[in-house]
């Protein structure tokens, strides 16, 4: 038990490698560019980039993942009877039977009740075990060693945040240091300091800073921005990673569009709905990370729950067995949401007495 508590305290200490590594490129890059070329016209933005960076990468960092409730584990009795039964069939009826009082649409691959061993909980919709973190995340995107932390529901944003600010940080500093850059290696390279022009930095040791922190600031610009790009897209089509390489199973199958609602409502699912807050790496984001609304309404009797993969919405009358949707839910599937939209309202019963209603939206 001792050597392997002490391997895990060397893998946590390790894991903040990355996180020290870009801490102090980006204290050098402060350094080089407020200390060494020091222009105090370009000195306002970079600072405000400069907090803004450090500011959403840090929230990135410290906010906690979101994990399911105990709600979600196995009561004591069907827990039991649940390692007692050897039958993947029976351990199936069993989780069947604790998931009809649960708001879970998904499914493995197979059909099954996702659930997971490690954490003896059935799996929320969008939720994932972190082998890294050793524990389940709600909404899981991927676990980003750069952070050293898991990024899902709870700090999806500010990690959106963190790539955009990263890479406005690195092209303004690449815009800014790249005419002294081409005047080193072409007005002063074989100049005295005596006859530089006036604009010209000295040839000295800032030299190496302003040059080496160039070439910094366009490699990490590079990368970064195909990532930012990648994400931004994820956004927009309401997917994490996880699900645009392996598309979320409902009930009548794989569906990678399955909790698409439409761009606009995506982006506030993530950013929020008053846009005074998207841009600031504070919490906004709509929902509780255990139910999100989804694209089609489908009743299952079995479960008494709603599965939804169609460009509709709706909302249940009567369902006892399901969590009632949030407040933030409840105003993603609201029909003030889009002025310009043709609205159609039916009203339909479902075999177990259950009354659906469902409004069809058709965007102009």
């Amino acid at each position: 038990m001792a050597p392997s508590h002490v391997l895990r305290c060397c893998q946590r200490g390790l894991s903040w490698i990355p996180v020290i590594f870009i801490n102090l490129v980006v204290c050098w890059s402060y350094y080089a560019y407020v200390v060494e070329l020091c222009i105090f016209i370009y000195l306002v933005v970079f600072h405000v980039c400069f907090v803004m960076f450090m500011w959403s990468y840090w929230k990135t960092i410290v906010s906690k993942p979101s994990n399911p409730s105990k709600e979600f584990c196995l009561p004591k009795a069907e827990k039991e009877q649940y390692e007692k039964e050897e039958r993947p069939e029976a351990q199936q009826e069993i989780l069947k039977k604790v998931a009809r009082n649960l708001p879970v649409y998904t499914r493995t691959g197979s059909g099954a009740i996702r659930y997971c061993d490690l954490c003896q909980l059935i799996k929320p919709d969008r939720c994932h075990h972190c082998s890294t973190c050793d524990h389940c995340v709600l909404k899981m995107d991927h676990h980003c060693p750069w952070v050293n932390n898991c990024v899902g529901f709870s700090n999806y944003k500010f990690f959106v945040l963190f790539l955009a600010y990263s890479m406005l940080y690195c092209v303004f500093i690449a815009a800014t240091v790249l005419q002294y850059f081409i005047k080193f290696w072409t007005l002063c390279r074989r100049r005295s300091v005596e006859h530089c022009p006036e604009n010209q930095l000295p040839d000295n040791h800032a030299k190496f800073h302003v040059l080496f922190l160039f070439f910094v600031a366009a490699m990490f610009f590079i990368s970064i921005m195909s990532l930012f790009s990648y994400h931004i897209w994820l956004v927009a089509k309401n997917r994490t990673t996880i699900e645009a390489f392996r598309a979320p199973v409902f009930r009548n199958g794989p569906d990678k569009n399955g909790f698409t609602l439409g761009f606009r409502k995506n982006l506030a699912q993530v950013f929020g709905d008053q846009k005074k807050h998207w841009f600031l790496p504070v919490y906004s984001s709509l929902g509780d990370g255990y139910t999100f609304p989804t694209r089609l309404v489908n009743t299952d009797s079995e479960q008494g729950i709603v599965d939804h993969q169609s460009s509709s919405k709706c909302s249940v009358d009567g369902q006892t067995n399901s969590r009632p949707l949030s407040d933030s839910q409840n105003h993603l599937l609201s029909n003030d949401v889009h002025s310009d939209e043709q609205k159609d309202c039916s009203v339909a019963k479902a075999d177990n007495g259950l009354t659906v209603i469902v409004t069809v939206e058709s965007e102009s």
